[in-house]
């Protein structure tokens, strides 16, 4: 039974939701490449995530509304002032990501771009050599292989924290993050129907991801 006095509001693009589920995959498949030693799919596994991140940033700036960054990144205490109502069970009333989920997915870009960039640098001096290796000395390429070694873990504790509030969201608050993601449908207070978000141009957005494209394969020739 859906909620009274509720509709069906479109709030994430089909974009979004790529380089969301994208990245997920992605992920997974760095560390099994990585764990196992198969390194060429690691290293196609790494432009790839550069693709959608660049493409992240960009669309970020001048694509849908709900995934700009100036529509959901807000200061600090909105954000603690959100998670002090973190257990009380309420409507979602959020066209995009709330004030606190604004700061994760911008911890979570950060540490993936940190991941791919110093994996361009890195060099374990033994199977992997990143394309932009040569153009450091070998103390650089050495401390951006430590990063990014090390690195990942973060990404893994951010991930984990991330799954965490999603429950959260779900068992105490009654939202469900986890459909609007997957459909980029959400169901809000008829109220706010008037304020659907604007949502970017589809051919844009392809015109996007093709230069991040081109940018990561320019750079994998590098090397």
């Amino acid at each position: 039974m859906q909620p009274s006095g509720t509709v069906r509001v479109k709030v994430w693009d089909p974009w979004v939701r790529l380089v969301h589920w994208a990245i997920v995959g992605l992920i997974g498949l760095s560390w099994w490449t990585a764990e196992t030693g198969r390194m060429d799919l690691h290293l196609t596994s790494g432009y790839l995530a550069l693709t959608l991140l660049l493409f992240r940033l960009l669309w970020g700036f001048i694509g849908s509304e709900t995934a700009r960054f100036r529509h959901f990144l807000r200061s600090p205490l909105a954000a603690l002032g959100h998670l002090r109502s973190l257990f009380r069970r309420a409507p979602d009333t959020e066209l995009g990501h709330n004030a606190a989920g604004g700061w994760m997915v911008l911890a979570l870009l950060g540490a993936l771009l940190l991941q791919v960039g110093t994996g361009l640098f890195a060099d374990d001096q033994i199977l992997t050599r990143g394309p932009l290796a040569g153009f450091v000395s070998g103390a650089a390429s050495d401390w951006a292989t430590f990063i990014h070694i090390r690195n990942f873990n973060v990404i893994l504790a951010l991930a984990a924290l991330h799954v965490l509030a999603v429950a959260v969201y779900a068992l105490a608050k009654g939202q469900n993050l986890v459909l609007p993601m997957l459909t980029g449908v959400k169901r809000v207070p008829a109220a706010l129907a008037r304020h659907a978000p604007r949502l970017g141009s589809p051919v844009l957005a392809l015109a996007l991801l093709a230069a991040a494209g081109a940018a990561a394969w320019g750079l994998s020739r590098l090397g």
